[in-house]
């Protein structure tokens, strides 16, 4: 019922008034960025010719010096409502996520070197948050991007959100209501699994192994070491849940489980709970002179 969305660049001279314009598409909840790709590409193709219509196939931002001026470029991402920590409050439902819908926000990894992705260490992540002109849903099912901000994720910030989204992950299939068992196991396997095992270890060696000489990282290294806390826990309470929902036949597989979340338990286990010294310094105790007015209660004087 409700849309899928994706912002549409236009790059050329052939596009007239619409050259460096943005739109935010509103489709069909179901469309693919394949489809949408192919619709446009073919109406604009009848257009001017399937021979100048080009898609670029990347997110990144479109250098207009690199493009043939002969020419016509569309850059299509697909994007997702955002919202401000403020306002999840008083979007409860899924009608309240989908409707009045005016900030859209896409990510794009890359590292300093040009390269799409990297190692952990130099894996960057740029988010755009684009605004529109009018809100979703709109009497038109394109409306043009009004405002754009972009926000730049050093290393252990992108770190510090893919273990937030893990644990967000752990927690709803373990409090989904009914229970999703297939779900729920999907979930652990992807936290706890053989396979996967290297993924969340690996990030805690990269990034808590050391402790950063930079004093600005050592928020961000404190908030990191406190995800991982957070993330064991989720992990045990996702451990018990299917313990509870299993059958004799799984028994085996819930063993396997066990294990390897007893093991990356205690191979996390000095990394996260080093802590930074300097957070943790004693407060002074504040000593100051009370006259009689400070100390007086403020009821009501009998007089």
């Amino acid at each position: 019922m409700f849309g899928t969305y994706f912002r549409v660049g236009f790059y050329g001279t052939k596009f007239g008034d619409l050259d460096e314009q943005e739109f935010v598409y509103k489709e069909p909840a179901i469309t693919k960025l394949a489809e949408i790709s192919h619709r446009l590409e073919g109406f604009y193709g009848e257009r001017f010719g399937e021979d100048v219509v080009e898609v670029i196939k990347d997110s990144n931002p479109v250098d207009k010096c690199k493009l043939d001026p002969n020419k016509a470029y569309i850059q299509i991402t697909y994007v997702e409502p955002y919202f401000d920590t403020y306002e999840m409050k008083d979007r409860i439902t899924y009608f309240d996520k989908n409707y009045n819908l005016r900030r859209f926000m896409y990510c794009t990894p890359f590292t300093l070197d040009g390269r799409a992705h990297g190692e952990l260490h130099e894996q960057f992540k740029r988010k755009t948050i684009l605004t529109t002109s009018h809100a979703f849903p709109y009497i038109k099912t394109r409306v043009n991007v009004t405002h754009k901000e972009e926000i730049i994720l050093t290393p252990i910030e992108v770190a510090i959100e893919d273990m937030q989204k893990k644990t967000q992950e752990l927690a709803f299939a373990t409090h989904q209501d009914p229970a999703d068992p297939k779900m729920l196991q999907m979930v652990l396997q992807g936290s706890v699994g053989t396979t996967v095992n290297q993924g969340p270890l690996e990030v805690a060696q990269v990034f808590l192994s050391e402790i950063p000489s930079d004093p600005k990282l050592f928020r961000h290294h404190n908030k990191l070491r406190l995800c991982f806390k957070d993330f064991t826990k989720r992990c045990e309470d996702a451990l018990r849940k299917n313990k509870s929902l299993i059958g004799p036949d799984q028994k085996e597989y819930q063993r396997e489980l066990e294990r390897n979340y007893h093991r990356l338990k205690e191979a996390l286990q000095p990394l996260i709970n080093r802590k930074i010294p300097q957070l943790y310094k004693a407060v002074l105790p504040v000593t100051c002179h009370r006259d009689s007015f400070s100390r007086m209660s403020l009821r009501k004087m009998d007089l």
